[in-house]
């Protein structure tokens, strides 16, 4: 990777590595990975290369992980896009989303999906997602946020998605799982007046799992991740493939679901 730094710790069991690219660094630790958003001078403000970066963490990712935590460097999780891309001459080397308006509709398609595909890796059944977020958590940011499977927020979190007060809508996959989590009334509230959720709102309409002094942040998620690695792993992965299936089918599919998972995890246990 451009940039990349990298470091190894003992043997196989303890390595840890490190690599940066474009502003992300990502440490892999046995099972547990954590991607930082690493430019608190820009409070971790996104850009077209942060999320090709993501993409390639998702496409490289060590099979050993079982958790990826997502945080962000300093005091903000992510302000969002950064706003040199609304200018003629956008980010150095990255171009603008007045380049990008010029592009034809193909050209334009694939760059959205590539940046799209950022965030959706982070929904396989295979890891658990973890976002950590204190501070500001806006448009991006928060659709970062929503693509992890769990948050857990500090209580100066600002949830904000500020894409239509910028005349834009939030394409990096965050209005399925909003509406998911909050449900539609509460989804168009939140998007069409872009205003800002606080972590008493956020804890109690479902967009937090839990909430915690921001100095408290860190010692919170190692908790959760500790949790989580205690489980089976192979019973995570089919636990979790169910419930992320549950809501497409009928109670009748689900229980055909869950025949099939439970047969394969019996027969791997007890033959």
């Amino acid at each position: 990777m451009a940039g990349a730094q990298a470091r190894q710790r003992g043997g196989n069991a303890d390595e840890v590595s490190v690599t940066t690219e474009h502003g992300v660094r990502i440490e892999v630790d046995g099972e547990i990975a954590t991607i930082t958003l690493d430019r608190p001078e820009k409070r971790n403000a996104q850009t077209f290369a942060t999320w090709s970066a993501l993409a390639r963490i998702g496409e490289s990712l060590p099979e050993q992980v079982r958790v990826v935590v997502v945080k962000g460097e300093g005091p903000s999780f992510s302000a969002g896009i950064d706003l040199r891309m609304f200018t003629p001459e956008g980010v150095p080397g990255q171009g603008s989303f007045s380049s990008a308006a010029k592009s034809d509709d193909v050209t334009f398609e694939q760059r959205m999906r590539q940046a799209q595909a950022g965030f959706l890796w982070l929904r396989r059944p295979e890891i658990v997602s973890i976002a950590a977020v204190q501070g500001h958590a806006i448009g991006a940011g928060f659709q970062l946020a929503l693509s992890c499977d769990l948050r857990i927020v500090a209580d100066d979190v600002s949830f904000c998605m500020k894409e239509p007060a910028l005349g834009l809508v939030p394409d990096l996959t965050g209005t399925k799982p909003l509406v998911e989590l909050v449900g539609l009334a509460k989804a168009i509230d939140i998007c069409l007046t872009a205003r800002t959720v606080h972590a008493d709102e956020a804890m109690r309409i479902g967009l937090a799992e839990k909430v915690v002094a921001g100095g408290d942040l860190d010692q919170a998620v190692r908790d959760k991740v500790a949790q989580l690695l205690a489980v089976n792993r192979d019973a995570a992965i089919a636990t979790k493939r169910l419930l992320q299936g549950a809501q497409g089918r009928s109670l009748e599919e689900q229980c055909a679901a869950e025949r099939l998972e439970q047969a394969a995890r019996i027969k791997s246990l007890f033959t």
